[in-house]
C-alpha cells in the first residue's frame, strides 16, 4: 500500500513538472505578435476581408469595429453581419457602413435549420468577401493600428496558411481571473498550440479573436458550412485547416489585440454551457476524466501535503509548487493578477463545478440554449470534425 501510495504521488510530481516545462518551453517558442514589424511599404500586401459575426452586441460593436476601421493596413474591407440582434447592434453597424465604404453591413433575418447563429453569420461574411485574406474576429475585440499589418507580415515571413493570435483578455474581476487563468493554462497544455506549426504533429489550434485565414485554403476545406453546428468553431476551423495539411501558425496578441472575454464569473459560467461539452466530444467519460484529473492533480497535492509525511509528502509539495509556478506564471504573461497564484486549487474547484454545471444542464436539456436558440444535443453531436 506505502508503494502504491508513493507511486501515485511520484506520478502527480511528474505530470505537474512536466507540465510547468511544457508551458516553459511552449511560451517561448510563439511568437508576439508585438515584435513583427510592419511590412516594408515595397513588398506586395493581399487584400484582407475582416469578417465579424454580431448579435446583441451593442457594448462592444462601435469600439470594435472602430478599431478596425483605424487600421494602418492599406488594402481591406470589414464584413460585419448582423445575426438577428433585438438591441442597438443592427442600427449601429448601418450608421458606421454608411460613414466608411470600407464597411460592409449584411443581416440575418431567419436562422436556416442546421446552423448555428455564429456559424451561419460567418458563412455569409465569407461568401460575400472578396480578400485574398479571410480575418475572423470576434465583435467584441479591440485592435491596436498595426495589428493586421504585423499579422499579415508574420503569416507572409512564415508562409503560413492560417494564423490564429491568442489575445490579451481583460478580466475585470478577481474571481473572473482566478478560474480563467486556471482554465487557459490547461487549455494550453491540451491543444499544445506551439507544436500547431510542425506537420507530424496531430496538434491544432484556432482562436475566434483573431483567426487569419487563406481564402483558397478556407473554401478548399468547405469552410464554416463543414462546423455548421459547432459551438467551438474557432477551434474547430483550425483542425480542419491543420487535418487538410494548411501550414498552421499561433503568436501571442499581447499589446496588440485585446477583448474582454466575460466581465464576470457568472457570465463564464453561462457562457461555458455553449461549448464546455463540445470541447470534450460530447462524451460523458471525457467529463468524467477531466473532473477526475483536475481533482487528483490540482486539488489534492495541497490537501495532501498537511496529512501525509516523508517522500510521499514531498512529492505532492513538488508538484504542488509546480503547479503554483505554472499558473503565476501564464497569469503574469497575460498581466492578470499572478497574486492570485495561492488560490490555485480554489480555482480548480471552481472550474470543477462551472465544467460540471454546464453538462449537467446539456443533458437535462438534451442540448443547449444558445442566443435564443435550442440545438438538440443529437444534432451537435452529428456534426463531427
Amino acid at each position: 500500500m506505502d508503494a502504491l501510495r508513493l507511486i501515485l504521488a511520484g506520478g502527480v510530481a511528474l505530470v505537474a513538472l512536466g507540465a510547468l516545462a511544457q508551458l516553459v518551453w511552449g511560451w517561448l517558442d510563439i511568437p508576439s505578435l508585438a515584435d513583427v514589424p510592419a511590412p516594408p511599404a515595397w513588398t506586395r500586401r493581399p487584400r484582407v476581408s475582416v469578417i465579424v459575426a454580431a448579435r446583441d452586441e451593442e457594448r462592444h460593436i462601435l469600439a470594435a469595429v472602430t478599431a478596425l476601421l483605424g487600421q494602418d493596413y492599406p488594402d481591406y474591407q470589414v464584413v460585419v453581419v448582423d445575426d438577428r440582434s433585438s438591441d442597438r447592434t443592427s442600427e449601429i453597424i448601418a450608421r458606421v457602413s454608411r460613414q466608411d465604404a470600407r464597411v460592409r453591413a449584411l443581416r440575418v433575418n431567419e436562422l436556416p435549420d442546421g446552423w448555428l447563429g455564429k456559424n451561419h453569420a460567418l458563412h455569409l461574411g465569407a461568401e460575400s468577401a472578396d480578400g485574398e485574406l479571410l480575418l475572423f474576429a470576434d465583435a467584441d475585440v479591440v485592435l491596436e493600428p498595426s495589428a493586421l499589418s504585423r499579422a499579415v507580415r508574420l503569416f507572409g515571413v512564415e508562409r503560413a496558411d492560417h494564423l490564429a493570435v491568442a489575445p490579451a483578455l481583460d478580466l475585470p474581476t478577481w474571481p473572473l481571473a482566478l478560474v480563467v487563468n486556471y482554465f487557459m493554462m490547461w487549455f494550453l497544455l491540451w491543444l499544445r498550440p506551439w507544436r500547431a506549426r510542425n506537420p507530424r504533429s496531430s496538434a491544432f489550434i484556432g482562436i475566434g479573436a483573431f483567426n487569419l485565414v487563406r481564402a483558397s485554403v478556407y473554401r478548399g476545406v468547405g469552410g464554416h458550412e463543414r462546423i455548421r453546428l459547432r459551438p467551438d468553431d474557432d477551434i474547430m476551423l483550425g483542425k480542419l485547416l491543420k487535418g487538410a495539411g494548411a501550414a498552421q501558425r499561433v503568436a501571442d496578441g499581447t499589446g496588440v489585440v485585446r477583448v474582454e472575454w466575460y466581465a464576470t464569473l457568472g457570465q463564464l459560467a453561462r457562457g461555458f454551457r455553449k461549448n464546455a461539452f463540445a470541447g470534450l466530444g460530447y462524451s460523458v467519460w471525457m467529463v468524467a476524466g477531466a473532473v477526475l484529473g483536475n481533482l487528483v492533480l490540482a486539488v489534492w497535492p495541497f490537501i495532501a501535503v498537511w496529512i501525509t509525511g516523508g517522500a510521499e509528502r514531498a512529492l505532492y509539495a513538488t508538484a504542488a509548487i509546480a503547479q503554483v509556478v505554472a499558473y503565476g506564471g501564464a497569469a503574469s504573461s497575460q498581466g492578470a493578477r499572478r497574486w492570485l497564484a495561492p488560490l490555485y486549487p480554489l480555482a480548480s474547484v471552481l472550474f470543477v463545478a462551472i465544467l460540471c454545471a454546464a453538462v449537467s444542464r446539456t443533458l437535462r436539456r438534451n442540448g443547449i440554449e444558445w442566443r435564443g436558440t435550442h440545438y438538440r444535443l443529437e444534432e451537435l453531436r452529428g456534426n463531427r470534425v
